[in-house]
């Protein structure tokens, strides 16, 4: 029975992509004008920043990951808004004691940021961010500490997500695993790793995990 539930945070509870997109375009105008264009960009979205630009350029990674981090910041409230169906079914299932933690690649301040603009804190207890590990997704290390805090075990757990490393962290911990076909890059895309489920819409997680029928139609009309 699944009893605790782990998000990333980026592009599956929160709709931060057109966010995520401008910032890193922002950042190749000033260190690589002309070079990438939007489709690349998308492509980047899913790692770390320090994996992403220490690829593109190692001398000049911590530039660029400060450069990206303060159009971010600046012009977070901008872009970031809730995807249909989630409030409703977070509050759903914080109603029924399942234990709900965020695990991701961003930044804790920045969490916090998304979570005051979407309602969304107060149902989080937990919140494992990229500086708080040394091994980021798809390392297991950040499920492992979500776990750990809930003292639960791997098959009661759920990690869900928008991108492989979501997946595969979920895996490399031997929890279940959730993609979400919101996912910029697909449920196609992410079906190649093999998710326990695919939700096609966050309600979804009701039934999985045995919410009666009628909160999933409040969060559906939600």
């Amino acid at each position: 029975m699944i009893t605790v539930l782990l998000f990333d945070f980026d592009g599956t509870l929160v709709d931060t992509n057109e966010l995520i997109i401008q910032s890193f375009m922002h950042t190749f105008d000033r260190f690589f004008p002309n070079r990438y264009s939007r489709e690349d960009c998308i492509s980047f979205i899913g790692p770390t920043l320090r994996e992403t630009f220490g690829k593109i350029a190692p001398d000049r990674a911590e530039e660029m990951i400060a450069c990206y981090r303060a159009f971010n910041r600046e012009n977070h409230d901008r872009y970031i808004r809730e995807f249909p169906g989630v409030y409703e079914t977070i509050r759903a299932l914080h109603e029924h004691r399942f234990r709900l933690g965020i695990v991701t690649s961003k930044m804790k301040e920045m969490v916090h940021l998304g979570l005051e603009a979407t309602r969304l804190r107060p149902f989080f207890p937990c919140i494992i961010s990229v500086d708080e590990v040394a091994n980021p997704k798809p390392h297991p290390e950040s499920v492992l500490k979500a776990m750990e805090f809930f003292r639960a075990r791997p098959e009661e757990t759920l990690m869900i997500g928008d991108n492989y490393h979501d997946i595969l962290a979920g895996k490399n911990a031997g929890t279940k695993t959730a993609g979400v076909a919101w996912s910029l890059k697909g449920k196609d895309y992410l079906r190649q790793f093999h998710p326990d489920y695919m939700l096609d819409k966050m309600s979804d997680l009701l039934t999985i995990v045995g919410v009666e029928q009628d909160e999933k139609d409040d969060a559906v009309s939600g």
